[in-house]
């Protein structure tokens, strides 16, 4: 089970994963996109970590959905709304609630899809962070019905996640700014596939580290 803490704790930490990848993702948005997601996200979760004092005490829900507001807000770009209603939707499902379990996660990563394809207007092969946020949340439910610990879980999120990332190489993007540059998308990793494969990566090691 997952409370309040480690909620802010892996928010915490999703902000340091993301000033610390700054430059590589914005490196990889250079070619397809606008050259700023990393800036963009660094930007975002750092609004994140200035208002994690005040959430101290709010429920997971409320935790999520503020940090939706936060990142639609300061996120520029396509990756504000898509990241913001991710949160925010994943918030709605868990509203009221202290503790989070395993299943709880799944059915919150169900949601940000849903919401994600909803904003984006997107599906999978389109070369965006579905791409990345489908095969692992697949992959986790594939895990966890088979009776694999949390750790296990989270871990085959991750392979899923970079495997999908990897793979946006192999498309041509079809939605976002990536899709103005046509058939030149192809051989350029997609930066929110990238961000959201870094994102998971935060919460597998916040996990395993409170085993």
């Amino acid at each position: 089970m997952t409370d309040q803490k480690q909620v802010l704790d892996i928010l915490r930490k999703m902000a340091a994963k993301m000033e610390e990848q700054k430059e590589y993702l914005t490196e990889l948005d250079r070619p397809i996109g606008d050259n700023d997601h990393g800036i963009n996200m660094a930007r975002g979760f750092a609004e994140v970590e200035k208002e994690l004092p005040a959430l101290e005490g709010k429920d997971i829900g409320g935790i999520l959905q503020k940090t939706g507001m936060i990142l639609l807000s300061k996120v520029g770009g396509s990756a504000g709304p898509l990241y913001g209603s991710a949160f925010m939707k994943a918030g709605m499902g868990l509203a009221g609630r202290t503790e989070a379990s395993l299943e709880d996660f799944l059915k919150a990563m169900d949601t940000a899809v849903e919401a994600v394809m909803h904003r984006g207007k997107s599906t999978a092969g389109e070369k965006t962070m579905l791409d990345a946020m489908i095969p692992a949340r697949d992959a986790m439910r594939a895990a966890f019905d088979a009776g694999s610990s949390a750790q296990a879980v989270l871990a085959e999120g991750v392979r899923a996640a970079w495997q999908g990332a990897e793979h946006t190489k192999d498309l041509v993007a079809t939605k976002g700014r990536a899709s103005y540059v046509g058939e030149r998308s192809l051989g350029h990793q997609d930066p929110g596939a990238t961000s959201f494969s870094y994102l998971l990566e935060v919460i597998r090691d916040c996990v395993a580290a409170a085993e």
